[in-house]
């Protein structure tokens, strides 16, 4: 198994045992946090409580840490570097801020899926917050196919370098290669999204008819412990701000 594809979900850790309407609604208010000040201290106090969790979800392995998250930090670095150095009135501590607000708004999803299997995902969104079966049941398929498409595309580059077909080191070359990958990843994976509609239209996603769940979905004491804990440490984190004279809302101009 190639090291991408094991990405998926980490079985047997204790965020894993929550819900996952919980987890989504603990999101929804870290995001509601961070995108409301633009200082730095809120979301390093956020950033500070994600990392406690890592444990939690399993993710103490460091390469598999890295393989998770070096887009999220890649982006995060670019974020600050960028404004730093384009902004008018941004210095290094604004720059910092922007990086940490990133690495505070995306760091939730990589827990999200380290913790929780897809299916009940689907289950939960379905029971809880009565989605619409087709579409969290289309959603479910498409993370699925999610570890399908990254090894295809590692497959098909082991192949091109097999035939020879490398970039070596000219960037240029490389990103042409790159390019032609991604569009036969594309069509691949068009196809298949076709013929994956069709086999749910005909096993009645489309019928209109109310669908039953074999597998339910219960919330537990521990999810509200869950939700209540990241109010709190939100609260905590603007607080903080505030105290610190640091806070600056985007609502006040």
């Amino acid at each position: 198994m190639t090291p991408s594809l094991t990405l998926g979900p980490v079985a047997g850790t204790p965020l894993s045992r929550m819900n996952p309407v919980a987890l989504l609604t603990a999101m929804i208010v870290v995001t509601l946090v961070l995108i409301t000040s633009l200082d730095v201290v809120t979301p390093a106090v956020v950033v500070a409580a994600e990392l406690c969790l890592l444990p939690a979800a399993g993710l103490t392995d460091l390469r598999d840490l890295w393989r998770r998250t070096w887009p999220l930090l890649l982006g995060a670095g670019s974020v600050g570097i960028v404004n730093v150095l384009l902004g008018d009135d941004a210095t290094v501590v604004t720059g910092v801020g922007l990086a940490l607000r990133v690495v505070g708004l995306a760091l939730p999803g990589v827990l999200l899926v380290a913790a929780t299997d897809p299916v009940r995902l689907a289950d939960a969104l379905t029971i809880h917050w009565r989605v619409s079966t087709r579409f969290a049941f289309g959603a479910l398929a498409a993370m699925r196919l999610v570890p399908l498409l990254i090894a295809e595309f590692e497959s098909v580059r082991l192949a091109r370098r097999t035939r020879g077909v490398e970039a070596g080191r000219n960037p240029v070359a490389r990103a042409r290669l790159l390019a032609g990958v991604a569009f036969a990843l594309l069509v691949g994976a068009v196809r298949r999204g076709s013929r994956l509609a069709t086999a749910m239209d005909a096993r009645g996603f489309d019928s209109g008819i109310p669908r039953t769940n074999a597998r339910g979905s219960e919330l537990h004491r521990r999810d509200a412990v869950l939700v209540a804990g990241t109010v709190g440490v939100c609260a905590v984190a603007v607080t903080l701000s505030v105290l610190a004279g640091a806070w600056s809302p985007i609502f006040v101009g």
